[in-house]
């Protein structure tokens, strides 16, 4: 499975510019032989919209602005960000995933943060579910940015099958005042290696770049196979296409050769989180 991570700078608001933008990664992509690609958090739209959230905003179900996307996922499958709106008209941050010409499943954020710069639950619904979802390449799971911060959604996606996890993401940069590292990579990559290893599965990450309303966006793009190594990782601050092969029996011998995952006891964990509610 060759899977293309598609680290852009989006437009903020321009719904039928970014659609371009991924139209052409995808055929790079498609030209490159990549099975999967995947781009980062509200990757459609630009993250920081406020109220052009409703101006952008589309349900899967009713547009038509998702068909050329429709027509490449019959050669590469897409993970994309963008404004869902549903039926009784609420909107979500959302992640979806397209293949042979369909939407195969959408991911509605879950938490949308709201502190220090972050405005989100101003302009978006909390989602409500954390499913896992069948394709051609196995059994897989969605994130959307903040979601990653909450160790209850990879391991809920890991228990319900999951064997890849998508994470995209729009994370700013922050510097830290009392170091010369790069922080925001180290301390996200981090927790990337703790999802992959303990769950013994491939956590495929993919973050915007690029300036937005006096923001910046810093990259560092990366796949963390199932014994958490960094099997690919892109560069901090530049657009680019990342391309990079899993290898789904990764997940079998990290499974078999040591046995946390398969030893873990879900009857015992929702026992002891009953007794804290």
């Amino acid at each position: 499975m060759k899977t293309a991570l598609a680290q852009i700078n989006s437009v903020l608001g321009n719904l039928d510019k970014n659609l371009e933008t991924h139209v052409n990664y995808c055929e790079e992509a498609i030209g490159k032989k990549a099975d999967v690609i995947v781009f980062p958090e509200l990757s459609l739209t630009g993250y920081s919209l406020k109220d052009l959230n409703i101006e952008v905003a589309v349900n899967p179900s009713l547009t038509s602005k998702f068909d050329k996307l429709k027509e490449l996922s019959k050669k590469i499958d897409i993970v994309c960000g963008f404004v869902e709106e549903s039926d009784s008209y609420s909107l979500y941050n959302s992640a979806a995933y397209l293949s042979d010409g369909r939407f195969v499943h959408t991911h509605q954020k879950i938490y949308p943060p709201t502190y220090t710069l972050f405005e989100e639950f101003r302009y978006f619904s909390a989602g409500k579910k954390c499913e896992t979802f069948g394709t051609k390449f196995g059994k897989s799971g969605m994130l959307v940015c903040e979601d990653m911060w909450h160790l209850s959604l990879p391991y809920t996606l890991a228990m319900k099958g999951a064997k890849i996890v998508y994470g995209i993401a729009a994370s700013p940069t922050r510097m830290g005042v009392d170091t010369p590292d790069f922080k925001n990579y180290e301390i996200n990559s981090e927790q990337h290696k703790t999802f992959a290893r303990l769950l013994s599965l491939y956590f495929v990450f993919t973050n915007r770049v690029g300036y937005e309303d006096g923001v910046n966006f810093w990259g560092g793009s990366e796949i963390i196979d199932p014994f958490g190594n960094v099997v690919a990782a892109g560069k901090l601050f530049d657009e680019e296409l990342i391309i990079s092969e899993i290898d789904l029996n990764e997940v079998r011998r990290a499974r078999l050769s040591a046995r946390h995952f398969n030893d873990e006891n879900l009857d015992l964990t929702i026992d002891n989180l009953l007794d804290i509610s």
